[in-house]
């Protein structure tokens, strides 16, 4: 029997997906390479194989992430085969899968790549397949929406922060306390300046990564991304651009990924960094006292940060007798104690209140990190869907173009408004 949800994927899936995906991986916590054979055999509900997709190759099978799939397969009655892609080969991989009808029965996609192949019909809805998400936070559980419905659960986020160099902030006068807003931080760089050592790096590179770092300035202005010449969108780029003038950030910070921002931070000479939730045991092993802030919004709240990390799905299958298993292996991924393990595992904040707290009490250094999560938000969301990576090229473009010089912040962010209008259309 096929499903509503087949013909749908026949109508809709397409290889132009393809192009729309290759902007969408920034905050993955999965490394490179990895790879495997395709969905297990179909022996329908009762017992067999069961395939499972995870942008987590670096995790091989001692750890405790297959263990935990492994587990889950235990309790389900069936075998799981695992495969492990990179982020962006994982999107592919399951676009060209659904085209051939051989789609993995789980499928755990970083989470703005949802609304694409939710929109392409490769995956299932949450209320199609029973999966419960009510205690799931609302902001996180957005992400993984588009028209109204939800197309998996989250498994946990990650997020930015501002990382600070306490003995950097001590001999240029700055109580962290005070930093609340643009101005307070800016006035902290202009001290440290002053004391001799560096204010801020940031990745602002022209890619996603460049995107994901500047939007919770963006979002902190009050902006939205429907509007990118807005003048609160201008007055963020205009911050950045501030700061490089005045020699509170580096030129560096043009071609910077994420990780060579670190790499500076890492030197001891800087005051802030922003970055994620990824470099909480690096920064362990910086060997200099650190501490973390949530990204001051323009006006003293904290920044919406957009929100990493990814979704448990159940994609179409011809085979909708397999649907019960996959149910209760996203189910085992994503609640209680387990939920616990996948998120610490990760190094992602969860995605429900009652594990979040499990988190804090083993480590109140966590709570900075579950502050930021709460006010995140999906990149996708605000039903922007397949709309968000057209609208971001241009807008990391206008990063550039202000950053360099070649062009003021208005003129840059009205080219990329009108670039962004025009694609969306």
């Amino acid at each position: 029997m096929e499903s509503a949800a087949v013909h749908r994927r026949a109508a809709c899936l397409t290889l132009a997906a393809l192009t729309v995906l290759g902007t969408l991986s920034a905050c993955s916590s999965s490394g490179g390479g990895g790879g495997g054979d395709a969905a297990g055999a179909s022996q329908g509900a009762g017992g067999g194989t069961y395939s499972i997709w995870d942008p987590y190759p670096q995790y091989d099978k001692s750890s405790e992430w297959v263990k935990l799939l492994e587990s889950c397969g235990a309790q389900a009655g069936v075998k799981v085969e695992r495969t492990a892609y990179d982020t962006s080969d994982l999107t592919n991989k399951a676009l060209l899968a659904a085209q051939q009808g051989n789609s993995p029965d789980v499928l755990i996609i970083d989470n703005p790549v949802v609304s694409t192949l939710a929109e392409a019909g490769v995956l299932t809805t949450t209320a199609e397949n029973k999966l419960d998400v009510s205690a799931m936070a609302p902001n996180l559980l957005a992400a993984g929406q588009s028209e109204g419905k939800t197309y998996g659960v989250p498994i946990g986020a990650n997020t930015l922060a501002l990382y600070y160099n306490k003995e950097v902030l001590k001999k240029a006068g700055v109580d962290v306390a005070s930093v609340k807003d643009w101005t307070s931080l800016t006035a902290a760089l202009q001290k440290v300046k002053a004391a001799g050592k560096k204010g801020i790096t940031f990745s602002a590179i022209g890619t996603e990564e460049g995107s994901f770092q500047f939007l919770p300035w963006f979002w902190g202005s009050g902006a939205q991304l429907t509007k990118l010449d807005s003048a609160e969108g201008v007055s963020a780029v205009a911050l950045w651009t501030d700061w490089l003038k005045k020699g509170y950030a580096p030129n560096s910070v043009i071609n910077n990924t994420q990780t060579t921002s670190w790499q500076e931070f890492a030197t001891g000479d800087y005051a802030f960094a922003e970055n994620g939730t990824w470099q909480v045991a690096a920064a362990e092993k910086a060997g200099f006292e650190y501490g973390i802030i949530p990204i001051p919004g323009k006006n003293g709240t904290t920044a919406p940060a957009p929100t990493g990390g990814e979704f448990v799905s159940i994609p179409v299958q011809k085979d909708t007798a397999r649907y019960p298993v996959s149910q209760k292996l996203v189910t085992c991924l994503t609640s209680g104690d387990n939920s616990l393990t996948t998120t610490t595992t990760l190094s992602y904040v969860a995605p429900t209140e009652q594990v979040q707290a499990q988190q804090t009490a083993k480590n109140p250094d966590f709570a900075v990190w579950v502050e930021a999560v709460k006010a995140a938000k999906g990149r996708t969301s605000d039903n922007l869907g397949t709309k968000y990576p057209k609208i971001s090229e241009p807008m990391w473009g206008a990063v550039q173009a202000a950053l360099s010089g070649s062009k003021s912040p208005q003129q840059a962010m009205a080219d990329a408004q009108a670039a962004a209008a025009s694609a969306t259309q």
